[in-house]
């Protein structure tokens, strides 16, 4: 029962995130009776990664994943803001680079979780 309602719920939080991703001001209108606009745009898509990362996360298998998901799609659109030279605050870089460190390091803790399990095999 309990793999049937995480699947529903990956689903669903999965959708609303590609939705937020998508169309976040028509999101809004839908949520709160209001179009995001200016930053509310880019927290709500921001938020989308968040939900997908969480679906997948709630999906049978390793929920590391998620936070892999989150945290590279999160780096790339900081990047992406950043380099199209429109809202930037103080932390938006410091922020790319910590969650660019942090999918480097959630990469190499996969690698050697494998090269363990290889040794564990031979």
């Amino acid at each position: 029962m309990m793999k049937k309602v995480l699947i529903l719920a990956a689903l669903a939080e999965g959708l609303t995130g590609l939705a937020l991703l998508l169309v976040p001001s028509f999101v809004g209108r839908l949520l709160f009776s209001e179009e995001l606009t200016g930053a509310g745009i880019l927290a709500g898509r921001v938020t989308g990664f968040a939900l997908i990362a969480l679906g997948v996360a709630c999906w049978p298998g390793p929920p590391a994943a998620g936070m892999f998901i989150y945290s590279a799609a999160v780096a790339l659109y900081f990047v992406y803001i950043g380099s199209a030279g429109g809202m930037t605050g103080i932390l938006l870089w410091p922020a790319a680079v910590l969650h660019l460190g942090l999918t480097a390091l959630l990469v190499f803790a996969r690698r050697t979780s494998w090269q363990f399990a290889d040794r564990a095999d031979q």
